[in-house]
């Protein structure tokens, strides 16, 4: 059984840094592409960032610069740095799992419950 668990959420303050992480279990990550998706409070879930398993990466434009994906060396979990963080960026941020990178939620075929990120003062 294929499990994706996020974490690294929390509370911070606009300008402020964060680290998430995706790890799996049940299931090498080193061999699919991972994406991050995220969803506002009243939005559709939309994808923000994604590296495939040659670890070419790709950015949503409203965080190109400030958010970053990689994978750890063990090629397991999947991280997005997140810096100069602003309101906007809050919502409940999600990794899923797919052969190739894609903004589409149809092509990932496992997801992690997500974690929420809130950006306030």
């Amino acid at each position: 059984q294929v499990q994706l668990v996020e974490s690294g959420g929390g509370l911070v303050q606009p300008g402020e840094s964060l680290r998430l992480s995706c790890a799996a279990s049940g299931s090498t990550l080193g061999y699919y592409a991972v994406a991050w998706f995220r969803q506002a409070p009243g939005k559709e879930r939309e994808g923000v960032s994604c590296i495939t398993s040659d670890d070419i990466t790709s950015y949503r434009d409203s965080v190109k610069g400030r958010f970053t994906i990689s994978r750890s060396s063990a090629r397991n979990t999947v991280y997005l740095q997140m810096r100069s963080l602003t309101p906007e960026d809050t919502a409940v941020y999600y990794c899923a799992r797919s052969w190739y990178c894609s903004f589409t939620e149809g092509a990932m075929d496992y997801w992690g419950k997500g974690t929420l990120v809130t950006v306030s003062s």
